[in-house]
């Protein structure tokens, strides 16, 4: 069992609001938190271990902990809902840090094209040791580039280091089917013909997908985008993955240039095309979403679609920006995403939150998105897009995904009046003192506890050089 004592506060982003109520109003301040097993299971004042002590169970082995929260704003876990974890090892390439999308694909598939098993687990371990870090709990991850000239089993070494790590981990098993010759942006040697694509989908999803409630492993089927899998596969995708029972993601409606080809090749915008191919609904989210007109808007909220929100990446590769507020106002779910560290480049998932707020004040102005909202975005509404339903909140019953930032610093002094807000404002140490994933601490006094970080740093910069050198770009 986990006592967290004191909490300075507990934010409760997921409690909706009274007009006119500050967003203060929502959060408990001096409270403790009792964490049984995988649950919280008691929320208040002056709490105590219970006395006698319950009998050990499966998820519960007797041990006891108390942790001083008093200076620490407890949040509920963040959740990535878009990623790219390979993109890690090849941030700042000097052929794409100017470029749009498609050159910007086009350039970096000739380096990518390059993955073995090494880098694919260490790009893993750095992804979710950044996003650990930062508060995340919870990720996902979108790898559709499979070389055909090398078997490597890429959930597995996935699933792996999430397991390390102690992150709960829903991927999906991406896909891309159009190289180059057949209209697309890859090369030849990184897509696989539509068979072959959907017989390892439902592979990787007999072997690691877990549909309980408490789940650390889920699998969801992902075809990388319009452009890069044909009509027939997207099609196909739907339906294997309503057959097992697994959620879809794709890339949709990011850019202009997106538009143009799908109007060009399947004579329909992106999403009437995700229409006709059944890839849209409740167990759907899209990362993006930027192209989306009105009548698009009304059709994903009918339907239930969610969309995953990549400021960072939208503003690195001068895509455009996501029409949050239009959707929130709507009831769309809209989820916090890092995207691809070579879009971003970072797995900061606090500071994609805080990106999320600023990037739609600059479209709507200064009201446009409060810090409870996007903290709500970053956590109960990615929880909801990943199919979490019982995490993202901080209340008694819900999965014990929790992550404490301590504001006892210098870049938060003079943010006491909110020291909620503060953490999405100030946007100074986003380093989590504590993380919390199913009852069990991944990060604690700022430190990782399953993994060594000097370790990852310095074996997946050796897998970037060798990236890079295998692609003929010089290395410092």
């Amino acid at each position: 069992m986990i006592l967290l004592k004191d909490c300075r506060v507990v934010a409760r982003p997921h409690l909706r609001l009274a007009p006119g109520e500050p967003g203060t109003g929502t959060d408990l301040r001096g409270v403790d938190i009792l964490i049984r097993g995988k649950r919280i299971v008691k929320i208040g004042k002056n709490l105590g271990f219970p006395h006698p002590p319950p009998a050990p169970t499966v998820d519960d082995d007797g041990t006891r902990r108390t942790v001083d929260a008093s200076r620490c704003v407890v949040l509920p876990g963040l959740v990535n809902t878009h990623h790219h974890f390979v993109q890690t090892l090849t941030r700042a390439a000097p052929g794409a840090q100017d470029a749009k999308l498609f050159h910007w694909l086009t350039y970096l598939y000739e380096i990518w094209k390059g993955i073995d098993e090494e880098s694919v687990y260490w790009s893993s371990r750095l992804a979710l040791a950044e996003l650990a870090l930062t508060g995340a709990t919870c990720s996902t991850d979108h790898h559709y580039l499979y070389p055909r000239d090398r078997a490597i089993d890429i959930p597995a070494l996935q699933f792996a280091a999430a397991a390390e790590l102690g992150l709960r981990f829903a991927p999906t098993r991406g896909s891309m089917s159009m190289s180059r010759k057949d209209g697309g942006l890859p090369p030849d040697s990184v897509v696989q013909d539509e068979d072959e694509i959907l017989a390892a989908t439902e592979s990787a999803i007999d072997r690691f997908h877990d549909g309980e409630p408490d789940s650390m492993r889920r699998v969801a089927v992902g075809p990388c985008s319009p452009f890069t899998v044909s009509e027939s596969l997207m099609r196909a995708s739907a339906e294997l993955g309503r057959r097992k029972g697994v959620r879809l993601h794709t890339h949709l409606a990011e850019t202009s240039d997106e538009d143009e080809f799908c109007v060009g090749k399947f004579c329909r915008r992106p999403l009437e095309l995700m229409e006709d191919t059944g890839f849209i609904g409740k167990d759907v989210w899209y990362a993006h979403g930027i192209f989306f007109n009105d009548e698009e808007l009304d059709t994903l909220a009918r339907t239930g679609t969610g969309v995953a929100h990549c400021p960072s990446s939208n503003m690195r590769l001068g895509s455009g920006i996501c029409r949050v507020r239009d959707m929130l106002d709507r009831g769309i779910p809209v989820g916090v995403g890092v995207d691809g560290s070579a879009s971003n480049d970072s797995s900061d998932l606090l500071g994609e939150i805080r990106q999320a707020l600023l990037l739609q004040r600059v479209k709507y102005g200064s009201s446009a998105l409060s810090a409870r909202e996007a903290l709500r975005m970053g956590s109960e509404f990615g929880s909801r897009l990943l199919g979490f339903d019982e995490a993202g909140r901080v209340e008694e019953g819900a999965l014990a995904d929790l992550a404490l930032f301590d504001v006892d610093q210098l870049g938060y002094a003079g943010a006491s009046a909110d020291p909620v807000a503060g953490l999405v404002f100030c946007g100074f140490d986003h380093r989590a003192e504590h993380v919390i994933v199913n009852g069990r601490f991944v990060v604690d006094g700022r430190k990782l506890v399953g993994m060594d970080e000097e370790e990852i740093r310095s074996k997946a910069d050796a897998e970037s050089r060798k990236l890079f050198s295998k692609a003929g770009i010089p290395v410092y």
